[in-house]
């Protein structure tokens, strides 16, 4: 069952004690304090691991302003960027050296395939991503809700572990990488 933004921050909320909320405008301390950090919670764990359900590849279009110095061609990162996780040319994704600076991914390459960590909407979570940011918001609604500093202490802990959990069943979602090269290796040959 997806659960949305709303549903999320309730959830986190009745972690902690507190009463849940039907919208970020409910006119609550509860509501203003979820509606103030749900978006930053949730871009920040997204972006802490390359999440399967949140990674996708995209053509970037090259713009007209040049980088300054080190680099030949610049090109803007799509709306739902959070963080890059590498850059290629014509049918790959990786093996371009890159430099993400002022909003532009910068490179020598005359065309830009970047593999990139997005924000996907809340309904694409999976349980496993939901759970873990749920532990994550009790983590960060219990000092502003409770004001009960070693109850935030053993939720950030909590939210630690299902942070882990998640990484390791997300993880589980795709083929082990493969040594391509090991120089120790073609020496020996």
């Amino acid at each position: 069952m997806a659960l949305s933004d709303i549903a999320l921050c309730s959830r986190a909320l009745i972690r902690i004690g507190a009463a849940p909320i039907t919208s970020f405008a409910d006119g609550t301390a509860e509501s203003e304090i979820a509606g103030a950090l749900y978006d930053t919670v949730r871009d920040a764990l997204l972006s802490a691991y390359a999440w399967s359900f949140a990674s996708g590849q995209i053509a970037l279009s090259q713009i007209v302003t040049a980088p300054v110095a080190d680099y030949d061609y610049a090109y803007g990162l799509p709306n739902d960027f959070l963080r890059a996780l590498s850059a290629g040319s014509g049918s790959r994704g990786r093996g371009l050296n890159y430099r993400i600076a002022a909003g532009a991914l910068h490179t020598n390459a005359p065309d830009v395939i970047l593999s990139y960590v997005f924000r996907p909407d809340e309904a694409s979570f999976p349980p496993y991503f939901d759970q873990a940011l749920i532990a994550r918001l009790s983590a960060e609604f219990t000092i502003p809700v409770t004001e009960n500093t070693s109850r935030s202490e053993a939720m950030f802990a909590l939210a630690e572990r299902e942070f882990q959990r998640a990484r390791q069943i997300d993880a589980q979602q795709d083929t082990p990488s493969a040594i391509e090269a090991f120089p120790l290796v073609d020496v020996r040959d």
